[in-house]
């Protein structure tokens, strides 16, 4: 499995009662940030590019600091931030507030996807304002397909943002709504003849978000968790409509927590009752108001559900008690491909997974292997003569049949790039997995290994393939829980340019094989026609880029990848098995998001963006000839 970078982790704490209150209760003032550390350290996974924390005080004095932020890049980010921040409260002078200690925290963990790096990028945003209301702190797990449309609707409207990033982008727009529903605020406020402290006090009390958000995101096209915090004390988490993007949330009477996966929210909060962790409905947004009231409201409608599969599938902790029954679900899924490719020779066959993250599909796999060879036990046992003098000895026969299951691959080193040429980094690459010997018989066994998912095949071929090689099989099965990934991703996983799937390249190889350009030109024909349209005139269309799928059957695209995934030097014969559509759907009924695998994309933006996408690839490699 290639590492997929994946757009983000989030995390909110706001305390809903006074500091004091948690220095009695739990010693310390700093009981927020405490669970903030836990929360970002659990969700390590969704993001080692970068992570940034933001802190919001509501007992700071005028002339102090009351906001606080501290960014760092690279895998460390996170204990170089934590350590930062700890140097600043050993080291804050007499007349200083307490750096981060707060009543609010926003966190964010960091996989960029846009190819944009650097701390500029890192999260939260922050928008300044003399008055607390206005100030605004942002973060979010999200891509938006339009931001291109929104930069131009703000530039019809009067503004002038500085970067054109989404999440600076977003900065702006909720900004300046937020300054508009402040400033009709105030002037209703000062024709009631309220002034000075009291009216700044009041338009912190009265601000509603829900006001400012129901203005700006219906504009966004995109998979989105979006959070945001006040200088006034208000914080809140959006989700989109279709709930591409995951929030849960928890609140008692002392706190709220949002994160991204319900089983950090379980572990920080040490909450035994998976359900008292409740997940945010699609296009809905939860608000802890200033005065510590939470609400959830319905903000955008909830549509369709496309809750994302790859969340499932890959990204998400499988500690979550229904991502681990899924993702067994999904190895169970593939048992009858499976035996089929073996010719049913479970005796001669060693099953293994890829590690680490396609050891629960594995777990399944086995499940359903055992379930095939005991009804074939049970079938032999019933044949069997009753009265027969070696009748024991032949049910002790059929019984001492095992399924032989190992651990063959081990993740052995991180390899290094200082070596640029290719033929050296291949054969450095071919190393990053180790192998058990003396577990499989040469030329006598087939060896069937697991992976989560096959989407570029780099890893495949310069690695995997090789590897199992060495220990002289008679047939490889490389298994995918996932279907083949045909289609790009915009809402947040870094899949983007067609070219890059061993599937795509696949079914272009076969058009050009049965020499069926015309099929491929007309694709692109169909793609330029829907590539630069607005999103409202995309209602109707269907995915022109479909069309270089729909002549081949799965089997003979898994065929044609294996063949293209096959180092020369290897003569074993290789064979994938992915799996299919509806297998993924049976095993992960409630995550329907399958646009990676169906070209289905939930809103117009993804059928844009795919469209684009065929017309870069195909001018691209015009311009190669």
């Amino acid at each position: 499995m290639e590492n997929l970078k994946h757009e983000c982790g989030i995390a909110i704490v706001r305390l809903r009662k006074p500091l004091q209150y948690y220095k009695e209760k739990y010693g310390t003032e700093f009981y927020g940030l405490q669970k903030m550390y836990l929360l970002m350290e659990k969700q390590h996974n969704r993001g080692q590019e970068g992570a940034g924390i933001g802190c919001i005080n509501f007992d700071s004095v005028p002339g102090t600091e009351y906001i606080f932020r501290e960014r760092a890049e690279g895998n460390g980010a996170i204990q170089e931030i934590f350590a930062n921040i700890h140097n600043d409260i050993e080291n804050k002078g007499v007349d200083e507030s307490i750096p981060f200690l707060g009543n609010v925290y926003l966190g964010h963990l960091r996989y960029s996807t846009t190819g944009r790096s650097g701390i500029k990028h890192v999260h939260p945003f922050l928008r300044r304002n003399n008055w607390r209301a206005r100030n605004l702190m942002l973060c979010g797990n999200f891509n938006l397909t339009n931001v291109d449309d929104v930069l131009s609707n703000m530039v019809m409207h009067g503004q002038h943002p500085r970067l054109n990033a989404d999440t600076f982008i977003l900065l702006e727009q909720i900004g300046a709504a937020l300054d508009n529903e402040s400033q009709s605020l105030y002037d209703k406020l000062h024709a009631e003849g309220w002034n000075g402290l009291a009216i700044a006090n009041e338009i912190s009390h009265r601000i509603d978000l829900r006001n400012v958000l129901r203005k700006v995101a219906p504009t966004w096209d995109g998979g989105f968790v979006i959070c945001g915090a006040t200088g006034s004390g208000d914080a809140f988490a959006l989700r989109d409509k279709h709930g591409i993007r995951p929030a849960f949330y928890y609140f008692d009477e002392e706190i709220c927590v949002i994160a991204s996966e319900r089983p950090v929210i379980q572990t920080v909060m040490n909450i035994k009752d998976a359900e008292s962790v409740v997940e945010l409905p699609p296009g809905s947004m939860i608000l802890v108001r200033s005065d510590g009231s939470v609400v959830v409201e319905d903000i955008l409608g909830e549509a369709e559900n496309k809750r994302c599969s790859f969340e499932r599938i890959y990204f998400s902790r499988g500690g979550d008690k229904d991502i681990y029954h899924e993702r067994k679900q999904l190895g169970i899924q593939l048992t009858k491909q499976i035996l089929k490719s073996i010719d049913y020779d479970i005796d001669n066959t060693v099953f293994s997974f890829i590690p680490n993250t396609a050891e629960l599909a594995f777990i399944g796999m086995m499940e359903g292997v055992e379930q095939y060879q005991n009804m074939v036990k049970t079938q032999k046992i019933a044949l069997l003569n009753s009265t027969s003098p070696n009748f024991i000895n032949d049910i002790s026969d059929i019984l001492s049949h095992k399924i032989r299951d190992e651990k063959i691959a081990f993740k052995d080193i991180k390899l290094r790039t200082f070596i640029s040429e290719g033929t050296s980094r291949n054969d450095l690459a071919a190393h990053v997995y180790d192998v058990t010997y003396g577990v499989v018989r040469q030329d006598a066994d087939n060896i069937v290994v697991i992976d989560d998912s096959i989407v570029r095949g780099t890893t495949l071929k310069q690695s995997i393939i090789k590897m199992l090689a060495r220990l002289g099989p008679k047939k490889i099965i490389v298994v995918s829980s996932s279907p083949q990934v045909r289609f790009p991703d915009y809402y947040g996983i870094d899949m983007s340019r067609l070219n890059e799937f061993c599937a795509f390249r696949a079914a272009i190889e076969l058009l050009k094989e049965r020499r069926d350009d015309d099929i491929i030109n007309n694709v692109y024909e169909q793609c330029k026609l829907i590539a630069f349209k607005s999103l409202d005139e995309l209602h109707g269309y269907d995915n022109p880029v479909k069309e270089v799928y729909c002549h081949f059957t799965d089997e003979e695209l898994s065929a044609k990848i294996a063949e293209m995934l096959t180092p020369d030097d290897v003569n074993i014969p290789v064979e994938l098995v992915y799996q299919t559509i509806e297998g993924l759907h049976k095993a992960i009924p409630d995550n329907p998001g399958d646009w990676y695998f169906s070209g289905n994309y939930p809103t117009p933006g993804g059928l844009r963006m795919c469209a684009r996408a065929f017309v870069n690839f195909f001018e691209g490699n015009l311009l190669k000839r």
